[in-house]
């Protein structure tokens, strides 16, 4: 049975989803690929104590924190890519970001390639399921530009800017109120 669960943040509504005790979702209501993982039939549920956790670590990230989210139980569904992918996510640290080619160079070394697409590692960024905690929107194409974000690139801009990171004219300049440059 998944259970769901609204929180009300600063960019619009976000729907929580948990199975078995687990977070399997984190959607703004409305963005692409919403729901897209979730084949089961949907009962809402504000008591679960998963719900309860996210919503204190999304509050406290709300409020400016840099809360670890290495305590919230998450189980995103997706393929052996898309979890190793999802993986070096969660490894970019708050207020930093990273590129596309990047995360293939990471991916293609761990798996003994010459080279992996970067476009291949853009799709499985696109469907992360959990958003903000597996902080995709902090990937950004190679020359800093602001390539995309499932919730809307003005979403990706304003969560960039809680973090610290300067954004003009779509592309990543660097960080505030840190001493050297992304």
């Amino acid at each position: 049975m998944v259970y769901t669960t609204k929180y009300v943040s600063p960019l619009g509504d976000i729907l929580l989803a948990e199975r078995n005790n687990a977070l399997i979702g984190l959607w703004f209501t409305g963005q692409k690929y919403f729901l897209s993982s979730l084949r089961e039939e949907l009962t809402p549920c504000d008591d679960r104590p998963v719900f309860r956790q996210t919503k204190q670590w999304l509050s406290r990230y709300f409020a400016g924190e840099k809360p670890s989210a290495e305590g919230l139980p998450i189980a995103p569904a997706g393929s052996e890519f898309q979890q190793a992918v999802w993986r070096l996510l969660r490894k970019i640290p708050c207020g930093e970001t990273t590129s596309y080619g990047k995360l293939a160079k990471t991916i293609a070394a761990e798996r003994g390639l010459a080279s992996m697409s970067a476009q291949a590692v853009g799709g499985a960024v696109g469907h992360n399921p959990i958003s903000i905690i597996i902080p995709c929107h902090r990937v950004v194409g190679t020359d800093g530009s602001l390539t995309g974000y499932a919730g809307g690139v003005d979403k990706k801009i304003r969560l960039l800017a809680l973090e610290g990171v300067e954004v003009r004219n779509g592309i990543v300049t660097g960080r505030r109120n840190t001493e050297g440059h992304i």
